[in-house]
């Protein structure tokens, strides 16, 4: 497990090292822990915004930054955290953004006011953007057998699945249980030991491994790249709240010229750098390696996410907000309701894991039409019972959205992540990771406009016609999904996994 001064991504384990192959394990084991904290927080919070407005007198708008603070600066700095670990080493950065998202998940437990709590979610994106991508390069480049390698993601669908449900289930039970008089303060503090427990084994399980060609950070690239993505994201994420001013429209505007510019100053950084210039002193290393658009996997590959994650945590939230205001659910009691999905998501990942790779892309077009399928389901079932709907109609059709998702999420990242060149894996992982991200804020804004829209018009059954709108979404972008993953295979002529 020493690290190689040459090319550190060069497999860490000697293979014939019998009493070291549990290594790379544990060290995923670690590395799981991260993604496991970084994906519940995204969950947990929703369960507790009552118990918050209550007891730090929020309003409104500073309760939508709560939710919306963490998924923006996450999102933004989402490229840059995985070129900082190629540049600074991966083991390092994962390290400090979980050093960052511990600390940060004290601050949100302890914060006396709504303000505060936003400036520690806004911490916490940030440490998350740096730790999350340092995940996906890791497991890229230390497991290279492909069979280790799909089974390596294949347990990283069974993080996403577990974190998902205990952000719900485990959510409910913490604020309900209201431990020590701490309200919904514990679903943050939850954190502590684990980002501990991870931190100390960090050093001793993980190797470190970073791109040795990489150069200086592209600070240029980091402010046009953050600053665009801000520009696109936070109008779509406030901009329904604020009741669609002016403003959110001319920042929509202003982002298309400046991730244009940015895209522009990539692609010459990146063919400067790949086209001699030896004589000169070497530039910053390019944010984002233009090169990897000229392979079709990563290129559609990163659409695809986009279509379908921005159907996930839209629909996920609109459900959450229909079970409890709705069907007057407890938390506990609506996160029982998603139980089913989460458990056959988890299972299904660790099957979709060992199928052979001949198999693999009709398993990932019928995961994703699957999907749609479910999401159609549950539109149709609830607006046709309205406000007669009862919770578990819905079960069956969750099941289908979890075992869809098995077949498609993780082996989709292992197959874009495995055609790529080892270098790259870092800004490859981050741009994947900023896609799931923006993909999920735009999916919450679109589908904000046509739920929140719905219930502004009242009526017995406005939560549930609200909720089969939302759905109707979901089995769009799930249905575009399937049709790029069609283009796709029809382009190579062979399947998409590697």
């Amino acid at each position: 497990m020493a690290e190689t001064a040459a090319c550190a991504d060069a497999t860490p384990v000697p293979a014939d090292t019998a009493r070291n192959a549990w290594r790379p394990w544990a060290g995923l084991a670690v590395m799981l822990t991260g993604t496991f904290m970084a994906v519940l927080d995204v969950f947990i919070v929703n369960i507790a915004i009552p118990d918050m407005r209550g007891t730090l007198e929020a309003s409104f708008a500073e309760l939508q930054f709560v939710i919306a603070a963490y998924g923006l600066t996450y999102a933004v700095m989402l490229i840059t955290g995985g070129r900082l670990g190629d540049i600074f080493g991966r083991r390092r950065m994962f390290m400090a953004g979980l050093a960052g998202f511990t600390l940060a998940s004290l601050a949100c437990g302890l914060a006396p006011t709504a303000p505060v709590l936003i400036g520690s979610r806004i911490l916490q994106g940030l440490a998350a953007a740096v730790l999350s991508p340092q995940v996906f390069a890791m497991m890229r480049v230390g497991f290279t057998n492909d069979r280790q390698r799909a089974t390596a993601f294949a347990c990283l669908g069974v993080v996403y699945g577990l974190s998902s449900v205990s952000g719900q289930l485990l959510g409910g039970l913490l604020v309900e249980a209201n431990l020590w008089g701490l309200g919904w303060r514990p679903v943050f503090l939850i954190n502590l030991p684990l980002g501990l427990i991870a931190l100390i084994a960090a050093p001793l399980l993980i190797p470190e491994s970073r791109n040795p060609e990489a150069r200086r950070l592209d600070l240029r690239g980091v402010a046009m790249s953050a600053g665009g993505l801000f520009l696109l994201l936070f109008p779509l994420i406030e901009g329904r709240e604020a009741g669609w001013p002016a403003w959110a429209f001319g920042l929509l505007a202003l982002s298309v010229p400046v991730l244009a510019a940015f895209a522009w100053d990539q692609q010459r950084k990146s063919r400067r750098a790949h086209h001699g210039h030896a004589h000169h002193t070497p530039g910053p290393s390019p944010l984002l390696e233009m090169r990897l658009f000229r392979n079709p996997v990563f290129a559609l590959g990163v659409l695809i996410v986009l279509a379908f994650t921005s159907t996930q945590s839209a629909f996920y939230l609109s459900l959450s907000l229909t079970l409890q205001n709705g069907l007057h659910h407890t938390p506990l009691q609506a996160g029982l309701v998603f139980a089913p999905l989460a458990v056959a998501f988890m299972a299904v990942s660790l099957l979709a894991g060992r199928i052979a790779g001949r198999y693999r892309h009709g398993m990932l077009i019928g995961g994703a039409a699957l999907v749609a399928l479910a999401f159609l389901a549950i539109g149709f079932t609830a607006w046709q019972d309205g406000a007669t709907l009862v919770s578990i109609r819905l079960v069956p059709a969750l099941v289908l959205i979890g075992i869809g998702s098995g077949f498609f999420m993780t082996p989709l990242l292992n197959a874009i992540l495995s055609s790529v060149p080892g270098p790259d894996s870092g800004a490859a992982s981050g741009m994947i990771t900023t896609m799931q991200q923006t993909g999920s804020a735009f999916g919450i804004a679109v589908v904000g406009i046509l739920f929140f829209g719905r219930l502004d018009a009242g009526g017995p059954a406005a939560y549930e016609q609200a909720l089969a709108l939302a759905a109707l979404y979901g089995a769009g972008g799930c249905g575009l999904a399937a049709l790029l993953l069609l283009r796709l295979w029809h382009r190579q002529r062979r399947p998409v996994a590697a």
